[in-house]
């Protein structure tokens, strides 16, 4: 989506992680402990408010938030972009 400057819109408003997250009662700490990969506390904040990510990114994401919910979601379950 682009804005009025025809550049690429990268705040997109509450994603699905940040209800995930509440459901769990995950705090962003917990999954960047749980990363195998380099994340930050910043990238999970990042996430759940809707600064978009890049597709490598989403993806260290999406693989800490399995691993600490012992879940198989999606990148579509925790992004709507």
């Amino acid at each position: 989506m682009l804005n009025k400057d025809n550049n690429i819109e990268r705040n997109l408003g509450e994603q699905p992680i940040a209800q995930i997250m509440l459901v769990h009662n995950l705090k962003p700490h917990e999954i960047v402990a749980a990363s195998t990969e380099q994340i930050t506390h910043l990238m999970i904040k990042r996430a759940g408010k809707g600064r978009r990510l890049t597709k490598h990114v989403q993806i260290k994401v999406l693989n800490a938030l399995n691993k600490v919910t012992n879940k198989s979601f999606g990148l579509k379950d925790l992004f709507n972009y």
